[in-house]
């Protein structure tokens, strides 16, 4: 008799005496090859979250003109917080060292620990920028001396610069310097306009030493610059070509499409961040750049701007954040 034809692999199975003959379908066979030749499947690596908000006098007592933060308005800050979830949060317009530990210690209260934190005192000395972390701050870099000519007088930059290198793990790290620039009220020494260029150009020589020292740098650049994507102190900062950064444009999450191959619709994503009640307007002058080597694990499915109810009650911004893989690609 011919033996007929099977579909399959025959194997012998030799545990039995005499040896008997198994056929096994090529289904089968394809997966147990997968099982002894394929590497088994790696960990999701880690991802992490930064976050800056203009919390808009977070004060624990009025100065000049500007009133002390009411109860209420702080619980619509921390709600706001608290919703991003950040693991590393820039700050603007906070007050001294005491309002900044009362923030921090209230955020833990609610299951949010960012126990490293960094403030820096500039020229003035009623607003600041901070830091806080999740992660470790492994270096410090106060920007708080720097200044500039203009029309033959000498001017500060107002709130200084906050610069810290931060260790997500044993594999990565990155370097974040937060800002905020003068804002679009007049003022009499000064055109505002002018002054907010020149501390842009400040800020852009501190980009490009980090740029000349690696240019693989990651670096996230990112807070209050007061200014629309388009003009002079916006394209100062970003700069161009390979040193360039890159906006991250934040937008709502409120149901749109992310409409990612229509580059014309994407830029109609709903991405303010500040009302100014002077002249009535929405606008967006809160930014998270990033270089291009902090680019490559920069994840846009994980960057908003927060959409909350009563969002005007804790500030006149809204907080944004974007989220990263933390490992160097």
């Amino acid at each position: 008799m011919r033996p007929r034809n099977h579909s399959g692999l025959t194997f012998v199975i030799s545990l039995r005496h005499p040896p008997r003959m198994v056929r096994i379908p090529p289904r089968i066979f394809i997966g147990l090859a997968l099982l002894f030749f394929l590497p088994a499947q790696l960990p999701a690596a880690e991802t992490f979250r930064i976050a800056t908000y203009n919390v808009e006098n977070y004060l624990d007592q009025a100065s000049g003109s500007r009133p002390a933060k009411s109860e209420a308005a702080k619980g619509k800050v921390r709600e706001g917080i608290l919703a991003l979830k950040p693991d590393v949060l820039a700050l603007q317009e906070i007050g001294g060292t005491n309002v900044l530990l009362e923030l921090q210690r209230s955020l833990k209260s609610c299951g949010l620990d960012l126990p490293n934190w960094e403030l820096i005192t500039g020229y003035d000395t009623n607003i600041h920028v901070a830091i806080l972390s999740r992660f470790a701050i492994t270096a410090r870099h106060p920007q708080t001396n720097d200044f500039f000519l203009m029309n033959g007088s000498r001017f500060r930059v107002s709130r200084g610069f906050a610069e810290v290198d931060i260790q997500v793990n044993s594999n990565y790290s990155f370097t974040l310097i937060t800002a905020h620039l003068k804002s679009r009220r007049p003022i009499p020494e000064a055109d505002e306009a002018d002054l907010r260029l020149e501390e842009a150009k400040v800020l852009r020589e501190k980009i490009d030493a980090r740029l000349a020292a690696d240019p693989n740098v990651n670096l996230i650049v990112l807070g209050d610059f007061n200014d629309l994507h388009d003009s002079h102190p916006i394209k100062t900062i970003i700069g161009r070509g390979k040193k360039g950064l890159i906006d991250t444009r934040p937008a709502e999450r409120n149901g749109d499409s992310e409409a990612q191959s229509d580059r014309r619709l994407a830029s109609r994503n709903i991405a303010w961040t500040h009302f100014y009640a002077k002249e009535d307007t929405y606008s967006r002058i809160d930014y998270i750049l990033l270089s291009h080597g902090m680019a490559r694990e920069w994840d846009p499915a994980g960057t908003y701007v927060l959409a909350l109810p009563n969002w005007g009650l804790g500030s006149d911004h809204r907080p944004l954040v974007a989220a990263f893989i933390a490992e160097d690609r």
